[in-house]
C-alpha cells in the first residue's frame, strides 16, 4: 500500500511560481514539473477550518459542521469521518507534524492522529522559523524509515505537514526581494505599501518552498519517493482585501498538485474544474480503498488518466462564520459564477478581513460605506475578474434562473443549515460582531 504525504500552506491560493506568479519557489515548481498541477482547482470554503475540514471529510463545511474556525470553539459533527480516521481503520499509521485546523488545539486527540512530531529546539526564533524546524522534524520520521526491518516497512503512513507560512503575520522581507519590482495582486492598489506587503508575502512563501523541499527531499533519501502519494494544497486565498474569506476566485481558488508512482499525467496541467472534496475519494481511488458512504466529491482519477475531459460541471463554495457571521454561498462552472449573501447586513464585515496594510488602506479611504450587493452573477469568460454583475439583465436570466436552481439544490441536498433561516454559532464559540473593525478586538463591544 502507498502512503500519503499531505503537504498544506496557509493562505496562499495560487500564488507560487507553478502558477506563473514571479514568487521564488522552486521546490512547489519542480514538484508541479514531476506532479500534476490542477489549475482550476477550489476550496469549498474560502477561510481556514472550514476549507481544511472539506478537504480532510469530503464534505462541504456546513455538512460536515465546520462552518467556523476550529480556534474560536467550532467542531466537526462527527470526527470519525476525518480522513485520519479512516486511515488509522485501514491500517495506516498516522502521523502529525505543524499547524491543523479541524480541531482547538487542546483537543487535537479528537482528530485521532497516532504520532504528533514535535521539534525539541528551542531556536524557534518566530513563527515562520518554526516551520522550518518541524520540516526537519518531518524529514528525520522519513529518513528513520530506512532502518526498519522489511516487515516494519510493510506498514503504510499518512502523514500531514501543515505550514504557518504564508499567513499573516509575513516575515522581514528578503534583501534580495525589492518592493519596487513587485506589483501587488490584483485587485489591490499599486502603491508602495502594497508592494511592500506583496514583498513580504513573497519572503513568507519562500520559507514554505524551502520546507517543502526540505521533506521532498528526504522522502527522496529515505527511499520512499516511488511509494508514496504527493498532495500540495493550500487552504484559500491570500489574506488580502478581497480574497479570504471571500467567493470571488481570489478567495476560492487554490494550488493543487498531485504527485503519485504510475501517474499518467505526470508534467501536466489540468484545467478542468475541481475540488478540495475531490481529495478523499481521489485517494481512495489510486490506493483501491472502498470510499465511506458520505463523500461529496469525485475522484479525479479519470481526469489523470485521460479517460475524461471534466469530472464536474460546478463547483460550490460557502462562509458561514469567520471571525463574524456573514453567510454566503456561491455555485461556479466553467463560464459563470453565482454569489448569493443570506442576510440583510449589506455592508462590509471588517474583521472578516485580516489586518494588513490594504486593508488600512481602503478603511482610511471609505471602506465602511461600501455596500455588498446580495446576488452577483458573472460571465468569467467575458469578466474573469468579476466585476461587471450581470443579475437582472435579460440576456443572462436563462443564467440566473439555472445557477440558482442549481445551488439552491445542492443545499437541499446537503442540508444547509441556512435553508432554516439565521445560523447560530455553537456554545462556547467566539465571534466579533460584524460591526467589529479587526477580528484580534476581543472587548465587550466587539464580541457577540
Amino acid at each position: 500500500m502507498m502512503n500519503v504525504l499531505y503537504i498544506h500552506t496557509h493562505d496562499s491560493g495560487t500564488y507560487l511560481q507553478p502558477y506563473g506568479y514571479n514568487i521564488p519557489t522552486p521546490n512547489i515548481m519542480k514538484l508541479a514539473q514531476e506532479g500534476t498541477l490542477f489549475r482550476h482547482a477550489y476550496c469549498a470554503g474560502p477561510t481556514c477550518s472550514p476549507s481544511r475540514a472539506a478537504l480532510l471529510t469530503g464534505m462541504a463545511p456546513h455538512s460536515c459542521g465546520m462552518i467556523g474556525l476550529a480556534h474560536r470553539g467550532f467542531r466537526l459533527n462527527d470526527y470519525n469521518k476525518h480522513m485520519v480516521q479512516y486511515f488509522n481503520r485501514v491500517g495506516y499509521e498516522t502521523v502529525l507534524c505543524g499547524i491543523q485546523h479541524e480541531a482547538p488545539q487542546a483537543e487535537v486527540h479528537l482528530i485521532g492522529y497516532q504520532k504528533i512530531l514535535k521539534h525539541d529546539s528551542e531556536n524557534a526564533e518566530n513563527q515562520w522559523n518554526e516551520d522550518l524546524l518541524n520540516a526537519q522534524k518531518v524529514a528525520e520520521y522519513l529518513l528513520e524509515k530506512k532502518n526498519l526491518s522489511k516487515e516494519e516497512k510493510k506498514k503504510p503512513f499518512f502523514l500531514a505537514f501543515g505550514m504557518f507560512n504564508t499567513h499573516r503575520v509575513y516575515p522581514e522581507i528578503d534583501d534580495d526581494i525589492n518592493p519596487d519590482y513587485v506589483v501587488p495582486p490584483f485587485p489591490l492598489y499599486d502603491n508602495r505599501q502594497n508592494r511592500k506587503d506583496m514583498a513580504a508575502y513573497m519572503t513568507s512563501a519562500r520559507i514554505a518552498d524551502r520546507c517543502v523541499g526540505i521533506v521532498l527531499d528526504a522522502l527522496k533519501e529515505a527511499g520512499l519517493e516511488n511509494n508514496t502519494i504527493v498532495i500540495f494544497t493550500t487552504d484559500h486565498g491570500p489574506a488580502f482585501p478581497h480574497m479570504k474569506c471571500n467567493l470571488y476566485d481570489p478567495g476560492i481558488r487554490i494550488a493543487l498538485i498531485l504527485k503519485y508512482p504510475g501517474n499518467l499525467s505526470k508534467g501536466k496541467a489540468i484545467d478542468a474544474l475541481v475540488s478540495h472534496l475531490d481529495v478523499f475519494p481521489t485517494l481512495c481511488d489510486i490506493l483501491g480503498l472502498t470510499p465511506p458512504e458520505w463523500l461529496q466529491g469525485k475522484s479525479m482519477l479519470p481526469l489523470l488518466e485521460g479517460k475524461v475531459d471534466k469530472i464536474r460541471d460546478e463547483i460550490f463554495s460557502e462562509v458561514t462564520f469567520h471571525a463574524a457571521y456573514q453567510p454566503m454561498r456561491c455555485i461556479r462552472t466553467e463560464r459563470y459564477k453565482y454569489i448569493r449573501y443570506f442576510d440583510d447586513f449589506d455592508h462590509v464585515v471588517p474583521a472578516n478581513i485580516d489586518d494588513s496594510p490594504a486593508k488600512s488602506f481602503l478603511l482610511e479611504h471609505g471602506l465602511l460605506d461600501k455596500h455588498i450587493e446580495r446576488e452577483l452573477l458573472f460571465d468569467l469568460y467575458f469578466d474573469p475578474t468579476e466585476r461587471n454583475n450581470l443579475v437582472g439583465k435579460p440576456e443572462y436570466q436563462q443564467v440566473y434562473e439555472d445557477l440558482t436552481k442549481r445551488l439552491h439544490e445542492w443545499m437541499v441536498e446537503t442540508n444547509d443549515p441556512l435553508l432554516k433561516g439565521k445560523v447560530e454559532k455553537p456554545a462556547g464559540a467566539v465571534i466579533n460582531k460584524r460591526t467589529s473593525i479587526s477580528p484580534t478586538n476581543r472587548s465587550p463591544e466587539d464580541i457577540e
